[in-house]
C-alpha cells in the first residue's frame, strides 16, 4: 500500500521524537496545543510499539500516535492522533496507511476499541465510524461530527461517557 521505498514501522522514541515533533509543527501549527485533544495527551504516555511513522529515503514523512485512554462506560480504549504527513507526501494516504498499521498492532495486543477525531470521510476508509453527538465527552470544547470510533479486539460501540488520559 505505501509508496516504493517507504517502510512503516513503530515509533522508536530516541530516533523519531523529534522529527514526529517537527512534523506535527509543520503540519499543525503552534496552536495544535490548544485544542481540546491535547487535553488526552497531557500528562499522559504515548504508546510507541503501537505509534506508527513512515520513513522514505531516511527521513521520517508520516507519524501517528496512540495514547491509552479511560472510557467512563467501555473501559481502556486507544486514542489515536495526531496523524501528519509531511507535504511532498500529501495525496499517497500515507495518514491511512499509518493509522491502520498502528490499529492492526493494537487489535494484536488485544485492544477493544480507538477513538479518533477526524474527518469521516477520511477516516471511514479504515473502520472509524462516526459516534453519536454526545457520547463521548471530552475535557473541552469538541465537533462532535468529527468524533468517531473503530473495533480492534472488541466492540468499540460501548464507550460512552467522558473520555479522559489513562
Amino acid at each position: 500500500m505505501s509508496g516504493a521505498g517507504t517502510r512503516i514501522i513503530p515509533e522508536i522514541p530516541s530516533a523519531h521524537a523529534e522529527a514526529i515533533e517537527a512534523l506535527y509543527d509543520e503540519t499543525f501549527g503552534p496552536g495544535h496545543f490548544a485544542k481540546t485533544a491535547e487535553r488526552l495527551r497531557e500528562y499522559n504516555t504515548s504508546l510507541p510499539a503501537l505509534s506508527r511513522v513512515a520513513i522514505r529515503a531516511g527521513k521520517l514523512i508520516a507519524a501517528t500516535r496512540i495514547w491509552p485512554v479511560r472510557v467512563e462506560t467501555g473501559g481502556d480504549a486507544l486514542f489515536v492522533g495526531p496523524v501528519a504527513v509531511s507535504p511532498e507526501a500529501r495525496g499517497e494516504k500515507l495518514g491511512l496507511q499509518v493509522t491502520l498499521a498502528a490499529l492492526q498492532a493494537a487489535q494484536k495486543e488485544g485492544w477493544r476499541g480507538a477513538v479518533l477525531i477526524g474527518a469521516p470521510e477520511y477516516f471511514g476508509e479504515i473502520g472509524f465510524r462516526q459516534v453519536p453527538a454526545g457520547r463521548l465527552i471530552f475535557q473541552g470544547p469538541q465537533d462532535q461530527s468529527r468524533v468517531m470510533v473503530a473495533d480492534l479486539a472488541g466492540d468499540a460501540s460501548v464507550y460512552a461517557g467522558k473520555i479522559r488520559a489513562a
